[in-house]
């Protein structure tokens, strides 16, 4: 069993800060790369960022500038620093794993945590 928890979210004015965390936790093998999506009212879900085990990042690029994805020093986990947030950064904001669980498979699969709100008021 595997369980990704996040945590971090809440209300912030345009231009605040707010950092999320994940962690991952259970019958892991490996993780291959962690993530943030999102999804605001009404519409799909979005990539935001992404890091690879070997410490490779992709962003969305209205995340560019604004959000950096890191690994935290704690296994398994994963941090977003969101800057400048604006009022178009309100969502659920889902923390995504590609993971190896043993004895299950040799391939990698997608296991999504519960999300978090990020709300920010103009």
């Amino acid at each position: 069993q595997v369980q990704l928890v996040e945590s971090g979210g809440g209300l912030v004015q345009a231009g605040g800060s707010l950092r999320l965390s994940c962690a991952a936790s259970g019958s892991i093998f490996s993780i291959n790369a962690m993530g943030w999506y999102r999804q605001a009212p009404g519409k799909q879900r979005e990539l935001v960022a992404t890091i690879t085990s070997g410490g490779s990042t992709n962003y969305q690029d209205s995340a560019k500038g604004r959000f950096t994805i890191s690994k935290g020093n704690a296994k398994n986990t994963v941090y977003l620093q969101m800057n400048s947030l604006k009022p178009e950064d309100t969502a659920v904001y889902y923390c995504k794993a590609e993971i190896v669980v043993p004895l299950l498979s040799p391939l990698p699969h997608d296991y999504w945590g519960q999300g978090t709100q990020v709300t920010v008021s103009s």
